[in-house]
């Protein structure tokens, strides 16, 4: 009887992508050698609740480790934290690894899966280096900031209103600091919401406390050592703690260095099954470049739920099964305050960038029947393609269910609802819950007016 020696499975990086991969990998392959290497020492964290800890909803930052040291000895996974890959030799299919003691080794590896992410971007603006400058990226770094609002900090700024820059802010506020969240870009949220909507939210987010600065950049920061304030135009703002919110660049050195493609926007480019240039390796998260499900066009939407999902496909591949990823819309949500806001596909802009010509349906509506005591307001944007009238985009800002109606919408543009469809939608009703009319659907008829 022959001995089948056990598939060799190496995983670059143990967050969303990579747990999901190797999780997907056992289930496909009980017999497999699952490798996890990560640089850092806890693994297995949701990055996206950290200012969730530091606005004090959740207890303490060990709580966000979503998979904790007996998942890996149930799912019998290898995991080497502290570790960090230094190559990959795709010919003689071997990654060198370097351990925090200098300990080095090369391991063999039959699939290889990147799941590098990517790391904050920090612009270079004059003083950066000073004490009292943060990310926000890691535990590591909520705990700094954690100890800092501790330590007596009064002033915070945050360079960014993405969602993780306007999240900082609000979690400032709600610990008792004084916070501005400054925008470089003309409105809130740019990468998710058009500005109509964006406006709204900013207007509701300044109602609570936090000075909300668009249109202007951070040009230095003041103080000798430590941080004391930021200059914003001619204005210079206090701040014992600064946040640097402006984004993340991939992590695609390592596989620059082994002679893996990268994309369009600098990722690391996969087909469907996730799979890169070189054979038998994979990519998934962050530092994987995708396509959008609405143009089949490159994206680099870098978000938990798409990096789960490319960690599912490329373990089920890496571990002779096979599945397919067919794009993403970049659906995204948040709660700030007692206000929720979302999106789904292309907003208005993005179709235009596109060369597609938007149809636009607005409504302003209430989460429950107006007698009903709580009714909350809600705001909807759908976005169509004119020349097809098939559903491309969403947003919602509003007071509840904000979530399930993206997700809704979400699924409607996967299976190109059209317009029409759309207004003729059988929906739910009770007074407690929601309108006799869904305002999805009443946004839909506004745009459908404009066709007649």
């Amino acid at each position: 009887m022959l001995n089948v020696m056990p598939r060799r499975i190496i995983i670059i990086g143990a967050h969303a992508a990579g747990v999901d991969a190797a999780a997907a990998a056992r289930k496909t392959d009980r017999t497999a050698e699952i490798t996890l290497i990560s640089k850092e020492r806890r693994v297995g964290y949701s990055r996206c609740g950290i200012p969730f800890v530091i606005g004090g909803h959740i207890p303490r930052f060990d709580d966000l480790i979503v998979y904790p040291p007996t998942f890996y000895k149930m799912m019998k996974l290898n995991l080497k934290t502290e570790t960090t890959v230094t190559h990959i030799n795709k010919d003689a299919k071997t990654v060198e690894t370097i351990d925090k003691n200098g300990k080095t080794e090369t391991l063999p590896y039959d699939s290889l899966i990147l799941a590098t992410g990517a790391s904050p971007f920090v612009p270079p603006i004059k003083g950066k280096e000073k004490q009292g400058v943060f990310v926000v990226r890691s535990l590591e770094d909520g705990e700094m900031i954690d100890a800092a609002i501790k330590a007596g900090a009064k002033n915070a700024v945050v360079i960014g209103a993405g969602l993780i820059g306007l999240e900082m802010g609000v979690a400032f506020v709600e610990r008792g600091l004084k916070a501005t969240v400054v925008e470089l870009l003309p409105q809130t949220l740019p990468a998710m919401l058009d500005a109509d909507m964006a406006n709204i939210v900013q207007a509701k987010l300044e109602e609570k406390g936090l000075r909300i600065i668009v249109g202007k950049g951070v040009s230095e920061v003041l103080g000798d050592e430590k941080v004391t304030g930021v200059v914003v135009g001619d204005e210079q703002i206090p701040a014992d703690i600064l946040v640097v919110a402006t984004g993340i660049r991939i992590n695609s050195q390592l596989a620059q260095d082994a002679g893996i493609a990268l994309g369009y926007y600098k990722g690391i480019l996969t087909n469907m099954r996730m799979e890169t240039n070189v054979k038998d390796i994979y990519a998934a998260g962050d530092c994987a470049e995708t396509v959008s499900i609405i143009t089949h066009r490159p994206v680099l939407y870098q978000l938990g739920t798409i990096a789960v999902r490319h960690g599912k496909v490329a373990g089920t591949n890496a571990a002779g099964g096979y599945s397919v990823f067919p794009g993403a819309l970049g659906s995204c949500t948040s709660r700030m305050f007692d206000l929720e806001s979302g999106a789904t596909g292309l907003t208005e802009a993005m179709a235009s960038k596109n060369g597609i010509t938007p149809l636009v349906g607005t409504v302003t509506s209430k989460t429950r029947a107006d007698y009903y005591p709580g009714a909350l307001p809600i705001k909807i944007k759908l976005v169509f393609d004119k020349e097809s009238e098939m559903l491309i985009g969403g947003q919602i800002v509003g007071g509840e269910d904000v979530t399930q109606r993206i997700n809704a919408l979400s699924f409607a543009i996967q299976k190109q609802m059209t317009l029409r469809e759309l207004v003729k939608a059988d929906t739910a009703y009770t007074p407690p819950l929601c309108e006799t009319w869904e305002p999805m659907v009443f946004a839909a008829e506004t745009a459908l007016r404009k066709v007649r």
